[in-house]
Formats: C-alpha cells, structure tokens, sequence
C-alpha cells in the first residue's frame, strides 16, 4: 500500500519538511542483538587502489575529442559598476572557440536580482566574461585582450561595521546590509530573571576567522551537449542538485541534463550545488560547439566558491554557586559576503547543547563586499561551539569545578530546545572513555609546573569540550539491486561517494541484507541517468539517509530469492537460509548457490527496490561527542604544539570500523588547523583578500597535526534514528577541536584567548596582556547590560 507522509529533516543544522511517498514495508531495525557479519568489520575501501593508484577519473581528468579549456576574467575590485566590455580582442585571437559576457548571451538570473554576468559587481572576483581556448594558455591571453570600463562603487568588507547607517549597501534592496532585514531571534524562559537571580555572571567576546575550503581538487565542470542533451562532469556533492539548477537556469528539461561525478578531491560543503562556473562551461560549450572543460586555479578556489563565516560573538552564562547553569545569551554577526545565503545555525550549540532553560540567542547574517558564505563541515556550530565551550570553562573556573564534572551537571537528558527525549546519546560514555584515555582525573587542577626545568617558557596543560550535531539523514533516498546471471549484484543509487568510503559501507550494508558474500557486491553512485534520487552528501547525512534504502532493497532481493530457491528446491521458503551467496535447507540438506539459482533461469533478473522511510519526530535525532587535548606551549614565542588530541564520538551504530576512523582524524585535523592557523587576510581599506592561495593561507601539513590522535566511538546502535542503526559522523569530529585546544592553552598559562586562530602573535599578545581583566563578573542584583555592548 502507497501512503504519502509528511516528516521532518535536518540538513546542516537547519530543520526542513520534505514530502515522503513508502511503497512497501520498511525493513524492522538491526538492534543491538542483531548478528551481524560483514557489517561493523573494517573493510578496506573498495576503491582504494583506484585512489592511490592514479586509476581513478577525476572531474579535472574527463579528455574528451575536441575539448576546449576555458578561464574566466573576474572583477578586480570589490564593488563596481560595469560600464562597458569589449571583447573583440578577444574573440580574433587565433585558437579562441568562444567568448561570452552580459552583452552577448541571454541574462540568466542567479542570486537574488543578479546573473550570472550582471553589470553591478559585488566582490573581488565576481564574474565579467569567459572565454573557451585550444589550451589554457590561450585562453588566458585572451582574457588580458577584453576591455572592461569600471565605475568604482564604495565598498564594506567588515561584518562589524556592514550594519553601521553609513556603510554602503552592497545591495540596493537591503540598505542597512542585514539578510533577511533583520536578525534571528530565538529565546526560552526568562534570561533577564535568571541572570538577576545568579551567583555569578560570565560573558566575553569572542572573535571566530573566515576559513577556505581549500578542496585538493578545486571546483569545475566539463560540459558536453549532443543535440539538445548537456552532459556534465562536475566535482560536486549533489548530482541531483547541479542537475535541476543546471536545468532551470538554461531552460532545460530534467531528463535532457545527465550529470556524472565518480570521484571528488574534496568539497566539505563548498560543493553542494552547481556554481556558476557549471553554467558557464555549458554556455560556453553550445556557443562553441565542442565540449569544454573550465576547471577553477587555486586563487579562483579560494576566491569565489564559498567559505566559513567570520564571526563576533558576544556571549554570556549566568550559573549558581554549586554550577548549575541558569542561562546563556548570545548576540552573534557573521560575515556572508556579497552573494551568501546567511543563516548559518551559529546559535545551534548555545540552543542545543546543555541542559539550560533560560536560552536568548540573536544572529546577524551580514553582506559585506567578499565572496559568498557556503556550509563547511558543521557550518555555524564550529564557530558557535567555540565561544560556547571556552565559556563553559570560564564559568567552570568561577564555581570552581572541574571543567568536566561542570558539563555532567549540566547534561541534558532531553533535547533543550523542544524537550523530545533524545533517540540515543551516548556523550556521558563519551566523556568517561576520553578521560581515561587522556589521564584527565590523575591531574591536579593548579597552576602548571614547566615541563622541562631547564626551559621554563615550556608549559603544558590539558582541555575539553562537547558537541552536538544533527546526522539523522532522511528521505527521499532510493536504491535499486540488480542480481546478474553469475550471482553477482550491482547496487544502483544516485548518491556520490566524496572521499568518505560510500561505496564502501553501502556494499557492507547490501552484502549483509542479502547475505551475499562482500566481493560478490559492487555500488555504482554518481550519475543522474542511471541511478535512483539520493540526497546531498552534506550534513552528515549520506549514511543515515542510503543505507536504510540499500538495505530495504537488499532484502526485498533476499525475499526474492528465497522464494524462487522454494519453486526450485520444492521446499517451503521459511525452511531455507541465505547467507555467503549460498541458499541452503540445513545441515545434510541440498544446497545451491545464488550463481547456480540464477544462472538456471534463462537471464530471469531479481531486482530489489528500497527507498529511505520517514524520520520518527517524537524524538531529537542527533550525534555527540567531546575531544581532550594536551598542548605545550611556548610562552617565548607563542608556539603551540599539540601533543595528544583524543577524540570520542557517538553517532549510532559503527559500519566500518575504518572509514570512521578516517572521519574522526580529518575532522580532528580541520578542527585543529582552524583553531591554531587558518585565517583568510583582507584589506579592508582596498576590500582585496591578501591571502588566496596555499602559500599564504596556512593549513595543517603532517608536520602540525598532534603527535597522537586517538579516534574512537561508543558503538550505540539507534534503531528509532534508521533500520540501520547508523548516523553520520562527518562533521562532528571538527566541532570540538578548536575549543579543546584553546582551553588546554588556557590550561598551559593561564591566559585566556578569545579569537581564532590562536597563532603564535595573537598568543603572545595575549600573554602581555596576561594582567588586565579578561572577564566580567556581576553579582546576582545587578543588572546585566546588553552583551553586544561589553567586550571583554
């Protein structure tokens, strides 16, 4: 029986409804009890060699007949009008295909009244004109030869300053440069009455950088037409996605636009959707007519396709002397840039993470002259997370108690914000396991000794901090498994594989269901003509969301044959058993393998179908963990060096031990590059990124990451979260990184910092400054002055 269902989503932090239509009868869950063979063992990835081996095709590696290259020339100033272009020049250069800008091709409309070539641009890099070549290097010279008059308008790079009344708007519509025309409030209970009633208030600023993505493979698309049928290569992570923009923006029925993405070098969010540079390349493929490749350069990467908000955040906690926490309030701006979307869920930890029933939280998405915002792993709760725990130490410290023992108080056994009781939680075994691991309860909490009596500028010290994040998935997610003659299985989705081992653990998951031998078991995923619906591969969604459809189709194909092995062996099917590719009746009894079962059926195909049911929202669905960091520090120079981070997660149940293990020590990674180096540099006074490139903007190389990392998770099946047990973890593991190092650095000298990257300047200044007040506390009668007014 068909029934349409309505249920509740949440991708990166936000809730969505989505519309659900179930055919056929969703699989029962693998509870905890369930016997499981292949599923939870760590199955090398089933491409690795391919990986490693340079086999594997990349979008920067499609070769086709008669393939253009194409580049694209971009604003040099950070708000302009354009007046004119020329690109004659241009176009008689000899080996030029095709050249396009806003005089010579239809507008097609972008992001809210712009186009893709619009006559007002709004940062450095905005798009004025493309040219497809011969070679690169043509179309590079061809660039240089397009004339383009500029009115140069004023222009605002800083979020601190966008909202100011004379700050120039970067949109005309939106005067006061505030997304949405005014900020997000959310509150619960009465945050004046607590903060009047507490023993002791804690509030600060905190300052969070704009990070690039930095993709090993940068953004880019190949795009081929046959007649009117586009075919794209793209480096995305939503083929589905780049599918319908692509099509509605050239006008294009769904099924004349094929997108293909086999392997990725990277997205991390960035890579949700088609960019403009997908458009392009089809436009420019037509006007040619030969395909054409346009693959971003570094600078372009670091430019134009998306980065993590820059933030101030003014935050504050009111607690009781015995640490119960009465309440929080947080007044965020985050920096969106000319073109971004805004809305990043900053407020999320605050909201969601302790136990607090007096919660004020107000975020201001703000443009300003830069390229646009776009998630990145954990998009807003990395930022917010970082005020967040380092307060929760503050105030830890004002009670005086342990900075963990100070969070179990503060546990919240419901979800805070709409009080569901959790599908599971396993942070309090989180908690106990990275303590142990860490040596967390034989330290003595007071002042630290040096570590080397002979070097007293070294000093060590040890800190923690909690996350929270969704990584529940959701429908719609269709699977198709095909059983071919030789007993083989093919695995049909249009979900992608991003690096993360999809494929890998969705074959785990189909082997299992069918009982199937692994190798008898391939998964084919990046392609809109040949596979089923799958939804993005963002929000730590790509799990939860597949390997239920996998596995509802897998066992309508074990059902399947089951039935046929009865006909054939003139049993009853509840007397057989399936497993390793071999249909059995019992010990002494005729067997017969799937490859003989098919095989004797003149190319009869068993196809199984499954789809992802809804969510069960009477219960919060979301994924925990905390980190524990030990640093050294050096207050001569105010180097950091990480010596162990130890990183306990839970997000349901454990496919594959090894691919899980990959997260966590990527997202450790992130986290920590985030917090100690990674910094987009702008000019405010010319609105020019000074940074955009790998030589300048610092990231973690085997020589900076910590000397130990120890990744592992509370294996906690949640049977009400998927069938599978299985959430996501490929954000979590950055949320917690940043402020456990900094509260260890606190730890280490006793110096609070209250921005990130904690380089080695902003350490050192903080050290001369060791002396002045670096928070404000209040006793309970006094009034608490708005926290966007104090920064302390």
């Amino acid at each position: 029986m068909v029934k349409v269902l309505k249920t509740k989503i949440e991708i990166e932090g936000r809730v969505h409804e989505e519309v659900v239509v179930i055919d056929g009868e969703l699989p029962a869950p693998w509870d905890s009890k369930a016997e499981l063979t292949i599923v939870g063992q760590p199955v090398p990835r089933v491409d690795g060699a391919e990986r490693v081996t340079g086999q594997a095709r990349y979008t920067s590696d499609i070769q086709l007949p008669g393939l253009l290259h194409a580049r694209i020339l971009r604003s040099p100033h950070p708000h302009a009008r354009i007046k004119y272009v020329d690109i004659s020049a241009a176009e008689a250069l000899p080996g030029v295909r095709a050249v396009i800008c806003r005089d010579s091709t239809a507008p097609i409309k972008w992001h809210r009244s712009s186009f893709v070539f619009d006559s007002t641009l709004r940062y450095v890099g905005d798009e004025i004109a493309a040219v497809a070549a011969d070679s690169l290097e043509i179309a590079s010279d061809a660039l240089r030869l397009i004339k383009v008059e500029y009115e140069v308008l004023p222009h605002i790079t800083d979020e601190q300053h966008a909202n100011d009344e004379a700050s120039p708007p970067v949109w005309v519509d939106e005067p006061r440069n505030v997304i949405g025309g005014e900020p997000e409030v959310y509150k619960r209970g009465d945050v004046d009455k607590a903060f009047k009633d507490a023993d002791f208030v804690v509030q600060a600023t905190f300052r969070t950088p704009t990070a690039l993505h930095n993709c090993l493979e940068t953004h880019g698309s190949v795009a081929q037409w046959e007649g009117d049928n586009l075919t794209i290569w793209d480096s995305t992570q939503h083929i589905f996605g780049v599918r319908q923009r692509v099509a509605e923006r050239l006008g294009l029925a769904l099924n004349k636009v094929r997108v293909i993405k086999h392997y990725m070098g990277g997205g991390f969010g960035s890579k949700n959707g088609a960019g403009k540079y997908t458009v392009i390349a089809a436009l420019l493929a037509r006007k040619a007519g030969r395909p054409v490749k346009l693959m971003l350069n570094r600078m372009e990467e670091n430019l134009v396709t998306g980065n993590r908000d820059s933030t101030v955040q003014h935050i504050a906690g009111a607690v009781k002397k015995d640490g119960t926490l009465l309440a929080l309030k947080l007044v965020c701006y985050a920096n969106s840039g000319a073109y971004g979307g805004g809305g990043m869920p900053i407020a999320g930890p605050v909201q969601e993470m302790y136990r607090c029933a007096n919660v004020y939280t107000e975020s201001w998405s703000l443009y300003t002259n830069l390229g646009r915002d776009s998630a990145f792993r954990a998009p807003g709760f990395v930022e917010g997370n970082f005020a967040l725990e380092s307060l929760m130490d503050m105030m830890a410290e004002k009670v005086k108690l342990d900075p963990l023992e100070f969070r179990k108080k503060n546990y919240a056994e419901r979800a805070p914000k709409d009080n569901l009781p959790y599908s599971s939680k396993g942070l309090r075994q989180a908690y106990e396991r990275g303590a142990d691991i860490i040596g967390w309860h034989s330290r003595a909490w007071a002042d630290r000794p040096a570590v080397d009596p002979k070097n007293p500028d070294i000093r060590r010290g040890y800190g923690m901090a909690s996350q929270v994040w969704g990584g529940g998935g959701g429908p719609p997610a269709h699977a198709i498994i095909k059983v071919n003659a030789d007993g083989t299985a093919d695995v049909i989705t249009g979900t992608q594989d991003i690096g993360t081992g999809t494929k890998t653990v969705l074959s785990q998951v189909a082997a299992e269901a069918m009982g199937f031998r692994f190798e008898d078991v391939r998964v084919h995923v990046g392609d809109t003509s040949l596979g089923v619906y799958a939804p993005l591969s963002a929000g730590s969604m790509t799990v939860p969301s597949m390997s239920p459809a996998v596995q509802m189709a897998a066992l309508d194909v074990h059902k399947q044959l089951l039935a046929i092995a009865a006909e054939v062996l003139e049993v009853k099917s509840a007397r057989l058993e399936l497993k390793g590719s071999v249909i059995s009746q019992g010990k002494g009894k005729k067997s017969i393998t799937v490859k003989e079962l098919i095989g004797g059926l003149s190319d009869y195909m068993v196809v199984g179908q499954g789809l992802r049911g809804p969510n069960d929202n009477s219960y919060a669905i979301n994924t925990f963990g905390c980190q524990f960091a030990e640093v050294e520090v050096d207050t001569a120079t105010g180097q950091v060096r990480v010596l162990r981070l130890v990183a306990i997660h839970e997000s349901g149940r454990v496919i594959n031990p090894m691919t899980i293990t990959s997260q966590l020590y990527g997202g450790v990674t992130q986290g920590m590059g985030y917090g100690l180096m990674e910094h987009r540099v702008v000019d405010h006074r010319s609105g020019i990124v000074l940074n955009p490139n790998l030589t300048d903007y610092k990231i973690p190389t085997a020589l900076d990451v910590p000397l130990e990392i120890v990744g592992e998770m509370i294996d906690l099946p949640d049977t009400i979260a998927t069938t599978t047990g299985a959430k996501g973890i490929g954000e979590p593991p950055i949320v917690p990184t940043a402020p456990a190092i900094a509260n260890a650095i606190y730890d280490a000298c006793g110096v609070r910092v209250f921005q990130a990257p904690i380089s080695p300047d902003v350490l050192l200044d903080a050290l001369q400054r060791r002396d002045q007040p670096m928070v404000v506390e209040q006793p309970a009668a006094a009034e608490l002055a708005p926290v966007s007014q104090k920064e302390e």
